[in-house]
């Protein structure tokens, strides 16, 4: 029994597709649903002689529709290439057989960065996850950004499937590679002691290095950060220019404490995220305004 998200997924990557659409493509994709699964390497090859890598630009109504899909999928980011060989793999029948899985998994050590990209993110879509968790701790180990985040960002893969050691591991390097915290999906459901620990452990380090602190950092500690977290944040008020602490109040709201946050005397270009903070709105979305 296939998952429940499988057609509409397919239905949804056919829409984005549409304006792409001709006749060779056309063509081409009724072909590939009668590849044998000895055939899905070649296949997915030769779809870049029909799709190019340039952003697929779906409208922020099409992401929620993929959101309502597959809580945590987020196409914003695909492109062309990818959202096609996305549809050639779904597309297939026989993906939660026994044998499509062994097939998925043999392409990895033979795909290209770009092929590679695209069996991460299809991970999100396939279903029985689980069988493919030593793969995707593969791809987070990686130093090409555009191959960790694959895995890690905008997908509920890692959130659902990743066993503890390898979430935390995932976390960490993000902050290594410049991976944005706030689009990994689950982020908050799997916040921990442990994780916290870890992060205010590099934030040490950072700081006895004469190193900044990236901004995502403050997203690992929640209500887990305890008095050495607040006394970290606050040092970190201290140390920022105004106008840079946008995270800090945003993760003292996040720690709960709101009445430290009302004590804070910031530049106005600080006071919109102190007001957020104090008003809850400190989810990790909030993270993406710090960006622009």
């Amino acid at each position: 029994m296939t998952a429940p998200w499988i057609e509409p997924a397919r239905a949804w990557l056919r829409m984005a597709l549409q304006p792409y659409w001709n006749d060779p493509l056309l063509a081409f994709v009724r072909e590939a649903q009668t590849v044998p699964l000895g055939g899905l390497g070649p296949l997915l090859s030769k779809a870049s002689r029909f799709a190019r890598s340039r952003p697929l630009e779906p409208s922020p109504e099409a992401c929620c529709k993929a959101s309502g899909i597959r809580p945590g999928w987020n196409p914003e980011r695909l492109q062309v290439l990818e959202a096609l060989r996305l549809l050639l793999l779904v597309e297939r029948e026989d993906l939660a057989s026994p044998e499509f899985g062994a097939a998925f998994l043999g392409l990895f050590p033979f795909a290209d960065e770009g092929e590679a990209r695209a069996l991460y993110k299809a991970l999100a879509l396939i279903p029985d996850g689980e069988r493919f968790a030593w793969q995707a701790g593969e791809g987070l180990r990686t130093n090409v950004t555009g191959i960790f985040e694959a895995v890690a960002c905008d997908s509920p893969y890692p959130a659902q499937y990743l066993p503890e050691v390898a979430w935390r591991s995932l976390c960490v390097k993000a902050l290594f590679v410049g991976a944005p915290l706030w689009r990994v999906y689950g982020l908050d459901q799997r916040l921990s002691p442990d994780l916290a620990r870890v992060a205010l452990d590099l934030v040490e380090e950072r700081r006895s290095a004469g190193r900044p602190i990236p901004a995502n950092l403050w997203l690992l500690l929640g209500t887990h950060g305890g008095e050495r977290g607040i006394a970290s944040l606050m040092a970190e008020w201290r140390a920022l220019a105004p106008g840079q602490r946008g995270a800090v109040a945003l993760a003292l709201g996040r720690a709960g404490e709101a009445d430290a946050l009302q004590k804070l005397v910031g530049d106005p270009a600080d006071q919109p995220f102190i007001e957020r903070a104090l008003a809850g709105q400190f989810d990790p979305f909030q993270w993406r305004a710090l960006e622009a």
